[in-house]
């Protein structure tokens, strides 16, 4: 286990194959690692920097979402990204931590809201596949001045570095949040609905269809501009029924739920599927999912999101999935390790995008060193 940058690098500069791994809960995302040494990253924990006053929290990648969430709350603030826990969908027995979450760039509900990790993310520090070490950003917002590296780490899976530190941009939590909720709308209904919604001043921080059951529109603030900006939503969409609330206790328990998608945790015998796409396409790409496969399914983001739970097969229908929208992508959420080393879990890129995703990955992994494999057979 490295303690320190410099040591990390040594054993990095060394060569090998080195699977990165602090708390190990986010093992099951991407494709597996095989051959590789783990790479003990447990060392770089602990909250190294918090102003509250300035908005800004660095910390080591080992250090738990648990641990921050509750510094941050202290002084009523929030991750406004709001860092999804997918211990209950995973298996594992931890929220993960820091730099689980920015490997893998996981955001929920309010993302359509707030933006996602790399909305938040101001600098980064850590080891490169060359062993060297390196900075990129700081503790401000404006302070880039051409390519942001830091952003290129969200969502690589360790592919290109090894991060020793993280610095976020954190923001006041809201005062108190409802939830506007209408029953029974069809797929289509509900789109429209989240849609318009979406497209009103009310400032919607959540959207989401549990089909058979409800439409969620959530609403946070301070108490006064919450009700004022219920009212109006629920006049707004009348067309679509009568709406009931979800007052802040109630709601925050719903979203809690869906955020951590645990409407398709049970049952680990099902593999999981999370599909970004057009919001408006969402009802078509589902029923022609559903014409020919037994799934449950909900939609997060207006329609953006959907996360749909298929039978466990040899490919887990991948091709299937992945045929039924044209414009978007589809990412194998869980899965056994057999089938995630044999299919693309990953949407596959388009000629263009690999070349310039293998470009990057040399500049900063020419070797191929760090978590090999995790997102694609030959990166």
């Amino acid at each position: 286990m490295a303690k320190s940058p410099a040591e990390l690098a040594s054993l990095i500069a060394v060569g090998g194959r080195f699977e990165l791994r602090a708390g190990g809960t986010k093992q099951g995302l991407g494709r597996p690692v095989a051959g590789a040494t783990v790479l003990d990253m447990s060392g770089f924990t602990g909250i190294s920097l918090y102003e509250p006053d300035e908005l800004v929290l660095e910390a080591g990648p080992a250090t738990s979402l648990a641990e921050i969430e509750k510094t941050l709350s202290k002084h009523n603030q929030q991750l406004a990204f709001e860092p999804p826990d997918y211990s209950r969908l995973l298996g594992s027995n931890s929220s993960g931590s820091l730099g689980g979450l920015v490997a893998c760039g996981l955001a929920g509900p309010r993302r359509i809201k707030a933006g996602a990790v790399r909305d938040h993310i101001l600098g980064i520090a850590g080891v490169s596949g060359r062993g060297e070490v390196f900075k990129a950003g700081g503790r401000v917002v404006k302070n880039v001045t051409g390519f942001d590296i830091s952003k290129l780490m969200v969502g690589a899976h360790g592919t290109l570095a090894a991060l020793t530190s993280i610095t976020l941009k954190v923001l006041p939590a809201a005062a108190t949040e409802e939830t506007l909720l209408l029953r029974g709308l069809t797929d289509v209904r509900a789109v429209q609905a989240m849609g318009l919604a979406m497209q009103s001043d009310c400032e919607v921080s959540g959207a989401a269809h549990l089909p058979g059951d409800m439409t969620l529109l959530r609403l946070e603030g301070v108490g006064p501009s919450v009700s004022y900006r219920r009212d109006r939503l629920a006049t707004l969409l009348k067309e679509f029924g009568r709406s009931d609330v979800l007052v802040e206790k109630q709601s925050r328990q719903q979203w809690m739920e869906i955020r951590d998608v645990h409407l398709l945790a049970k049952g680990r015998h099902a593999y999981v599927w999370r599909l970004s796409v057009i919001p408006s396409k969402s009802p078509e790409i589902i029923a022609d999912i559903t014409r020919k496969l037994d799934v449950n399914y909900f939609m997060d983001w207006a329609g953006g999101l959907i996360w749909i739970a298929v039978p466990a097969t040899a490919d887990a229908s991948a091709g299937l999935i992945r045929g039924s929208f044209a414009d978007g992508h589809a990412t194998l959420i869980r899965a056994s390790a057999e089938v995630r080393a044999r299919i693309d879990v990953f949407q596959p890129q388009a000629r263009a995008l690999s070349e310039l995703t293998a470009r990057v990955k040399t500049s900063f992994d020419p070797s191929h060193v760090l978590n090999p494999g995790r997102m694609y057979k030959d990166i």
